[in-house]
């Protein structure tokens, strides 16, 4: 799943350090060629890992601002080519090889250790030569005037990487997952901020303690976006600057899929998971009422007829299965100035943007309760639903 796709999996960063005031460009063509991916097709390498274009996977030059320059935009690739011999193939040949020593060796009962390394090692690059690279990428959209990075992964292989050949390639410059607390500190100021801070349940600002020590915010989240959708209250405004106005409605509830994690009586972490649209979530509440959080939940959202779709990881806020409206381009003059693909980009970028300022919008609603006395009524309307009671 790409830039180009309908439907992406993102987990967002926010890159710490200063742009360079004048000609970008040049500098960040030359940060990306510097580390470009290296074919390894007429090599024995075992694996290479660089940046290409997006367009064109082959080429890492970064030349011309069209193939990866858009508006506000960089558009890249991070991509990793693997040579992998199969464990079995590798057995079998080298049992070959081990095979053909013993019969010019009578006197050996057993291949020597070092000998079997070394034949080991031979069969290895003999098998190299022979076995094809398979390539991987995934896309990345660097947003410069908000400082936003955008990569198209949730995998935690594929973060590290990224991470680690980002803060090479632009040194000085360190990506910064948007975890909850982070995304909460972007949407807050003022008192409301003040009040987060004060909320702030780790013991350092390392992103994994960030993480770890503040799971609340994901788990009272999700838990009051389910309670509100099943009495009602789906209702929302847009509070967050965007492509839409604020103040206009939209609706959001979670439905389809619902993941909860808790102790068991017996320890040991259990997980549940209840699959399919809910009518009274009686599963879940059942979990909810024996100690059970939410951790991952399917969220819709819906504005003027358009639905958005995504299933929020409450650890880390990613995005997985983010499903925008369909991209649709008008044939028009405007369109054939400019390729189809690049069409498609802007209008894949309009729409995610829309879709995370509704979100922006829905979690700061959450936040306003969560962190002043109103959360105290909201845990009362929760605990009478969870009773299965009506709450005054």
């Amino acid at each position: 799943m790409g830039v180009y796709a309908n439907t992406v999996s993102i987990t967002q960063f926010t890159i710490a350090g200063e742009l360079p005031k004048d000609d970008q460009f040049q500098w960040v063509s030359q940060k990306l060629a510097d580390r470009g991916f290296q074919s390894i097709e007429n090599s024995t390498e075992e694996s290479s890992e660089g940046w290409t274009l997006v367009d064109h996977p082959d080429d890492a030059a970064f030349e011309a601002p069209s193939e990866f320059w858009r508006d506000n935009y960089v558009v890249f690739s991070l991509r990793k080519d693997q040579r992998k011999i199969p464990s079995a193939v590798l057995k079998s040949h080298s049992a070959r090889e081990e095979g053909a020593f013993l019969a010019q060796n009578p006197n050996l009962r057993r291949t020597p250790k070092n000998k079997r390394e070394e034949i080991k090692e031979q069969v290895q690059l003999r098998l190299l030569i022979k076995c094809l690279p398979v390539p991987s990428s995934v896309d990345l959209v660097w947003d410069q005037r908000s400082n936003v990075l955008t990569l198209y992964s949730l995998g935690t292989k594929v973060i590290e990487r990224f991470e680690d050949i980002f803060r090479k390639s632009f040194e000085g410059f360190s990506p910064v997952i948007v975890h909850p607390f982070a995304r909460a500190r972007m949407l807050l100021e003022g008192q409301m901020l003040d009040k987060l801070e004060a909320a702030n349940q780790a013991g350092s600002d390392a992103v994994v303690a960030m993480i770890r020590d503040n799971q609340w915010l994901g788990w009272d989240f999700m838990l009051w976006l389910l309670q509100r959708g099943v009495n009602g209250e789906g209702d929302f405004s847009i509070c967050r600057p965007g492509h839409f106005t604020t103040g206009e409605p939209f609706s959001a509830w979670i439905d389809d899929r619902i993941q909860l994690q808790g102790g068991g009586e017996e320890g040991g972490i259990q997980k549940v998971t209840v699959s399919g649209s809910q009518d009274s979530y009686l599963e879940a509440i059942s979990a909810l009422k024996g100690g059970k959080r939410i951790t991952s939940a399917t969220i819709y959202m819906e504005k003027d007829e358009n639905l958005w779709k995504l299933t929020l990881k409450g650890d880390t806020f990613g995005f997985a299965s983010f499903k925008c409206p369909q991209v649709r381009i008008e044939r028009d003059a405007t369109v054939e100035e400019m390729s189809e693909r690049e069409s498609v980009f802007y209008e894949r970028m309009f729409l995610m943007e829309q879709g995370i300022q509704l979100f922006d919008s829905l979690f700061t609603a959450f936040l306003n309760e969560r962190l002043t006395e109103a959360w105290n009524a909201r845990l009362q309307t929760i605990q009478a639903w969870l009773d299965g009671k009506v709450a005054e």
